[in-house]
């Protein structure tokens, strides 16, 4: 038997107290919303912190940054492959059923990863214990879906709330590099890889606890087709893959270029940007948003490849990719509004899972592609390849007809 929705509130303005004028504190006063967001927030700057930690702990231990690449590599690979399923799983089994020991199972390939580099066991123990990481569940994704459930028929909460998330995957991906390279290089290659497990494991719990919050399994009562069959869904994910590879370009090329610490920069644009779009009150037509998004997006990664083709100084550089970081938050923000509506309210973490996965591929790709440019054009021209991962992105999301219209309930 189904167990009966739970009685958390749908709105912030269920509250006693006179309403905030601030919108993140409005969504923030939820009850409940504090509790499962630190939770997810301390589950959340892991994952901007094991695949840095693996590879320093990796190259350290075996001199080799390719087998370190080679390993982060097949771990991303094998979470594209498994994350959508576990996601499925929490969509039919509920949160903390699936989160938990999903969360558990990553773990021991984290800690079997450790003792692996810290034993000399054979290289190819590093790739199976990498790859048992793939259980990691989508711990933003969830987080959306909680506040989906608390706000549902509220368009702007909603909107806030996910520009407050997408300003949260930022700000864990800007500090969760930091921390881990501090660790390793402060007490030993392994120390951000344990910091780390320990902290999702933790993270998971707490946020798993909150159950007042966590949205109710919702009965299927006949087969339903997977979100990649939904219309419009497969041109959504598509935008996705070339957002991704924005990213990943961008990653690449900016640390051949100046470094990694100025990609900073970018995540710190885009931190600010994408919560300063959720304290406004977004047009209704999601899909012109997203264009208009994309369009700005292209435009502004123009600026690094003009600084770099004019040997600017690093400071100007600095200051282009704090700009082109302006508009990835808003386009990320647009686009899981999108998958939200035309995602099945009992799949809403698989469709949402689907898109962080082809996130994921986009990155890799970009990756790839940006580091030829820079290894055959010099890294001024690489530039030119998140510029036009993005012109891709524009051209697919404004061909992709109707996924912008809402799913019919």
């Amino acid at each position: 038997m189904v167990a009966a929705p739970r009685s958390a509130p749908t709105s912030a303005a269920h509250r006693r107290g006179r309403p905030s004028s601030n919108p993140y504190l409005r969504l923030l006063a939820t009850p409940g919303a504090r509790a499962f967001t630190a939770g997810n927030l301390i589950a959340r700057l892991p994952m901007g912190m094991l695949s840095v930690s693996a590879v320093i702990m990796i190259a350290g231990s075996r001199g080799s940054y390719a087998l370190a690449g080679a390993v982060t590599a097949t771990g991303l690979a094998a979470t594209a492959v498994v994350a959508p399923f576990t996601a499925r799983l929490v969509d039919r089994f509920g949160q903390a059923r699936v989160a938990v020991p999903a969360t558990a199972l990553a773990v021991l390939g984290s800690l079997a990863l450790v003792l692996c580099v810290h034993h000399d066991a054979p290289a190819w123990t590093l790739f199976a214990a990498y790859a048992a990481t793939a259980t990691t569940p989508n711990t933003g994704g969830m987080s959306r879906a909680r506040w989906a459930h608390l706000h549902r028929g509220d368009p702007a909460a909603l909107h806030t709330a996910n520009s407050f998330e997408q300003a949260a995957d930022e700000l864990c991906f800007m500090l969760g590099p930091v921390l881990a390279a501090t660790l390793c290089g402060a007490l030993f290659p392994e120390a951000g890889t344990l910091v780390g497990a320990v902290l999702l494991m933790t993270g998971v719990l707490i946020f798993a606890a909150q159950r007042a919050t966590e949205p109710p399994v919702t009965p299927r009562t006949k087969t339903v087709a997977s979100p990649l069959r939904t219309p419009g869904m497969p041109a959504l994910l598509a935008v996705f893959l070339a957002t991704g590879a924005v990213f990943g370009a961008m990653e690449v090329v900016s640390i051949a270029h100046a470094g990694g610490a100025i990609l900073a920069l970018q995540a710190a644009g885009s931190c600010a940007a994408g919560l300063l779009y959720g304290s406004l009150r977004p047009a209704r037509n999601a899909r012109l948003r997203l264009l208009l998004c994309l369009a700005a997006m292209t435009a502004l990664m123009s600026l690094p490849l003009l600084a770099a083709a004019a040997s600017a100084a690093l400071p100007v550089l600095a200051l282009c990719l704090l700009l082109a970081g302006a508009a990835t938050a808003p386009t990320m923000v647009t686009g899981m509004t999108l998958v939200q509506r035309a995602t099945r309210p009992e799949q809403l973490n698989e469709g949402m899972t689907l898109a962080v996965t082809a996130l994921l591929g986009g990155v890799a790709a970009g990756a790839a592609a940006g580091g030829w440019l820079v290894e055959h054009a010099g890294t001024a021209s690489g530039y030119a390849a998140p510029m036009s991962a993005a012109a891709l992105a524009l051209v697919v999301a404004a061909a992709g007809g109707g996924y912008g219209r809402e799913r019919r309930k």
